[in-house]
């Protein structure tokens, strides 16, 4: 992390901390770009026996826009993905 000159949140170091306490691999990695094809690169690159990823719940007219991220990595990496939808 130091690295990249960033500084994950505390939250995000503790789930990631506590995964890693159980029986799974947790893999971070920071990329910078497009979300979508780095996304999809990396679940390429890396074997992956699933992956987790979080959805901000944009509505109808910013999806449409926008484009959703998890929908495009759904529909485009060869793994099951999960997508955990955020709080409200």
């Amino acid at each position: 992390m130091k690295k990249y000159a960033v500084k994950p949140d505390a939250e995000t170091l503790d789930i990631v901390n506590t995964a890693a306490r159980k029986t799974v691999t947790v893999v971070m990695k920071i990329y910078w770009g497009d979300p979508r094809e780095k996304i999809c690169a990396a679940a390429e690159q890396i074997p992956l026996s699933s992956l987790v990823m979080g959805n901000r719940g944009l509505g109808g007219l910013k999806r449409m826009i926008m484009g959703s991220v998890s929908n495009h990595v759904v529909n485009n990496v060869a793994c099951p993905v999960t997508v955990v939808k955020a709080h409200t």
